[in-house]
Order: structure tokens, then sequence, then C-alpha cells
């Protein structure tokens, strides 16, 4: 019985608190543009038209900002899971050299518009530095969206002594970056790092010897699949 309860727990679904001002919004804008057509256009055509694009646009906007419950099934140690679903779209060794200064292993996970876009740390820990970038709103699967795109890193230290950075970059679209870390704060892996609105990208720095989990083209669910784990 309580294993069901469990379950039932992981597949609830509610909305992102980040959506709230905007679905209120935006539902009032819809409303207020179908009214005055409605009322403005002796032909119905028209309003029949734009109600059901209005409808269609609203309740794409409602996905965007769903936000699923999950808890992670297992041992969470040394383990590092995605952080957000999308898919993978690099896994290689690069120069880091805004924080670590020395090679990494980057993970990248592409998240389009209809993925949720709510973020999770990858690993349990303590946040040991948080930044944020300004930058360029470029497409955020190009490889300098890593280095050139609005940015926020989150820098965490495993219970094991390991190093892990997580990126969240802004995408062409994406026009605001939240981070919920703070430096000082335990972090583990069900909670929220942050949320990214309208499609981006979030990279995952690793020690070398990490062993990856995922492949390129992968599709990744945050907080479910574990991308790699730590030596």
């Amino acid at each position: 019985m309580a294993q069901l309860k469990r379950i039932k727990k992981i597949k609830k679904i509610r909305l992102h608190r980040e959506g709230t001002h905007i679905l209120i919004t935006s539902a009032l804008l819809l409303l207020l543009a179908n009214a005055a057509i409605y009322w403005g256009i002796d032909m119905k055509t028209p309003f029949y038209v734009t109600a059901t694009v209005s409808l269609i646009v609203y309740l794409l906007m409602v996905n965007f900002f769903r936000c699923p419950i999950r808890l992670f099934e297992g041992d969470t140690e040394r383990m590092v899971v995605a952080p957000a679903d999308g898919k993978i779209v690099v896994i290689e060794e690069v120069d880091e050299n805004e924080y670590f200064h020395e090679r990494r292993l980057m993970i990248s996970i592409f998240m389009s518009i209809t993925n949720v876009h709510a973020n999770w740390y990858p690993v349990d820990g303590v946040v040991r530095h948080i930044d944020h970038h300004n930058g360029r709103f470029m497409k955020a699967y190009l490889p300098k969206a890593s280095t050139e795109n609005e940015r926020s890193m989150v820098v965490i230290e495993t219970p094991q002594g390991h190093t892990v950075m997580a990126r969240q970059i802004a995408g062409a679209i994406a026009r605001r970056i939240v981070t919920y870390a703070e430096v000082g704060e335990e972090c583990f892996i069900d909670e929220h790092m942050g949320f990214i609105k309208f499609g981006s990208r979030v990279d995952v720095y690793l020690p070398l010897d990490s062993e990856v989990c995922v492949r390129m083209g992968q599709r990744t669910t945050g907080n479910q699949t574990v991308i790699a784990k730590l030596k």
C-alpha cells in the first residue's frame, strides 16, 4: 500500500509557480481580445478562428509550465541524474574556464518548447558557488551557447568531495533564467534547482573520470535518468 501511494505521488502533476503570473495575464489578455472580436465584428467566423487559436496557444503555455512531482528511487550516492527533461546533445571533454579553469567532462541536455522546463539538482551535496552571466540569446543547441549566451552556474560539492557544476543556459526564445540555489545550503536530487522560461539547455560539468551512462541523442527525464556515476 505504501509503495502504491509513492507511485501515485510520483505521477502527480501540477503547474509550476513560475507560470502563475504569465498564465493569469495571458488568460485575461486572450479573453479581452476575443471579446473585442466577438462584439466588434458582425461575422462570427473570424471570432471562431481566433478563439480556437487562442485556446491552442494557451494550452501550449499550460503544458510548458507543468511541473511533475518526481522522486528518484534508488541510492543517490555518487549518482548524477539529469537536471532536465530533454535530449542529450553533447558528451565531450572541454576546457571549463569560468570556474574550474581545467578540463572537465561536459554532458548537455537540450530542452525543446514541449519539455518540462523545471530544473533539478543533478547531485546531492552543498552549494559552494553561484554566478550569473549576461550574454547573447543564440540557439541553445549551438556549441558557443555554453559560453556566450546568458547563463547561470551552480557549483555543488558532493558528500564524497566531488565538485559538479550545473549551468543553466538561455536560448533564442528564453529570456529568463530562475535559480533557487543559495551558497552554503544543502541540496538534494529531488529538489528543484531552478526554471528556464521558454526553451533552452542545461550543461553538467563532471570530473574526467566519471562514468557516462547516457548516449548522444538519448531522451532524458529530469530527476530520473542517471547520466553519470562519480568515481
